[in-house]
């Protein structure tokens, strides 16, 4: 299967936001409007992530959805704010082709089992943000990174496998939106060995760190800060992947 380069697109409604560790939003514009654009460039994936719907228990990012959906023909994962399996099947009514789950599964583990087993495991992804420790560990959080969970993410990475996760989608706060490279450490110390696709997400800004990533055997990549100021074109990414030797889909959708 050809690596993934996915556009995550962090949402505050109605705006697509950016910030560095989760913080700091800064207003970037309309998601769907980036949405159609990059998928017109050639990216494979997008991903809404509704930042802030956790935190005040809701979930308002079904219009988006729909109105994205009759614009955007790569597959579409949502999440923030999946709290029950309702929302789940209101999601991919609307358009999305899987969800994201965090907060609610750390919650209640066996909301992962029961989405699983309600729609299949090849629509739950898992989202994993983590901060690494003063012990060395990486801890998950909840809520965009703002709640400690207690849980070593590579236990916990693994309990959600277990439970019928399809994917897991691994970002590291702390490089998150820094353009710095992604935490090697982390992708290889949790992701490798998991008997399911794995997304890393969190600190590209430049082709070499999505090929230093993709070195590691992730399924998939998933940028924003990359992307939405113009460091580099989806083009010259897949370019670079495909120049180290991963296969990629070149042409545009």
């Amino acid at each position: 299967m050809p690596l993934r380069l996915i556009a995550r697109l962090d949402i505050k409604a109605p705006n697509l936001v950016k910030g560095v560790r989760l913080e700091g939003l800064r207003v970037i514009g309309d998601p769907a409007e980036h949405a159609a654009r990059y998928t017109a460039e050639g990216i494979d994936e997008i991903h809404y992530q509704d930042i802030v719907a956790s935190l005040y228990q809701r979930n308002s990012i079904v219009d988006l959805v729909r109105a994205t959906a009759e614009r955007v023909f790569v597959p579409l994962t949502v999440g923030g704010g999946i709290r029950t399996i309702e929302d789940i099947r209101t999601l991919l009514r609307a358009g999305a082709d899987k969800v994201c789950i965090n907060t609610a599964a750390v919650r209640r583990p066996d909301f992962i089992r029961e989405a699983a087993t309600t729609f299949g495991s090849q629509c739950i992804v898992v989202a994993i943000e983590a901060i690494r420790q003063k012990s060395g560990r990486w801890e998950a959080f909840t809520d965009n990174g703002r709640e400690h969970t207690g849980l070593d993410a590579y236990d916990w990475a693994r309990r959600a496998v277990e439970l019928g996760a399809g994917e897991i989608l691994l970002t590291s706060v702390d490089r998150e939106g820094t353009a710095r490279g992604m935490d090697l450490e982390f992708i290889r110390s949790v992701g490798q060995g998991l008997p399911v696709p794995v997304v890393a997400h969190g600190g590209v800004g430049c082709p070499q760190h999505a090929v230093e990533a993709a070195d590691l055997g992730v399924d998939g990549i998933a940028v924003a800060h990359v992307l939405h100021y113009r460091r580099h074109t989806i083009a010259e990414l897949k370019a670079a992947l495909a120049a180290a030797g991963h296969t990629v889909r070149m042409e545009a959708a």
